[in-house]
């Protein structure tokens, strides 16, 4: 099945050795986004901001492969503080109705560039 890669300046660039998103047939794996602002590549500030920010960059990779956060099937949130789990869901509200996507909350003790909140998603597109 061919692969093509996706991109957009409209969210940041890789920071690794990784693509924004990799579409295989209908489905497209977006990587992981942390909270970096696209046009200065700086981590936006304070928890609130840093999530919005994340789905901000979702949201754009996810138009850059011809979708939109509605297509998102698995979501993946990573936090490093669990304390923050109802503000991420307050803030999802913002960006999703139901059906919610499938979604996994996993604390861990450190993310790129001393970031609170990751998330990387799974989308199909119809």
């Amino acid at each position: 099945m061919p692969r093509t890669v996706i991109n957009t300046e409209n969210a940041p660039a890789a920071i690794g050795t990784y693509s924004q998103a990799i579409k295989a047939g209908n489905t497209v794996y977006m990587s992981g986004q942390i909270p970096l602002d696209p046009k200065t590549m700086q981590l936006v500030e304070g928890f609130e901001a840093q999530t919005v920010q994340v789905f901000e960059n979702l949201k754009a990779v996810a138009e850059a492969a011809g979708g939109s956060l509605k297509d998102i099937v698995k979501l993946n949130i990573f936090l490093t503080d669990l304390g923050n789990f109802a503000t991420v869901n307050e803030i999802m509200s913002r960006y999703f109705q139901q059906p919610y996507p499938a979604r996994a909350a996993i604390g861990i003790a450190a993310l790129p560039k001393g970031a609170q909140v990751e998330m990387d998603a799974v989308l199909v597109l119809d």
